[in-house]
């Protein structure tokens, strides 16, 4: 089985999403950021407006539209922290 990263996409008042995943895209104010299991620790702040796509397992990805907030990347996973999250679309197959 390929390694896994557990990922947290919180907005203000709710846990959005919470699972394994293989790579989570991002969009930052430095760029376009690709995280893989092993990816050195960093944060980031989220440009806006942007999205944060979550490949799953099996090539599904689950997109979510995103405002204001930060991705931080350590040993243990991805956290997303944004203002506000709202899917983009049904999980789709890659």
């Amino acid at each position: 089985m390929a390694k896994q990263l557990h990922v947290e996409l919180v907005a203000v008042e709710e846990k959005v999403w919470s699972g394994e995943a293989e790579m989570v895209m991002a969009r930052t104010t430095e760029g376009e950021l690709g995280v893989l299991p092993g990816h050195a620790p960093l944060l980031g702040q989220l440009a806006e407006p942007g999205q944060v796509r979550i490949k799953l397992a099996g090539g599904e990805q689950i997109t979510y539209e995103v405002a204001g907030g930060f991705l931080s990347v350590a040993p243990d996973g991805v956290t997303v922290l944004a203002e506000s999250a709202t899917p983009a679309s049904a999980p789709q197959s890659r």
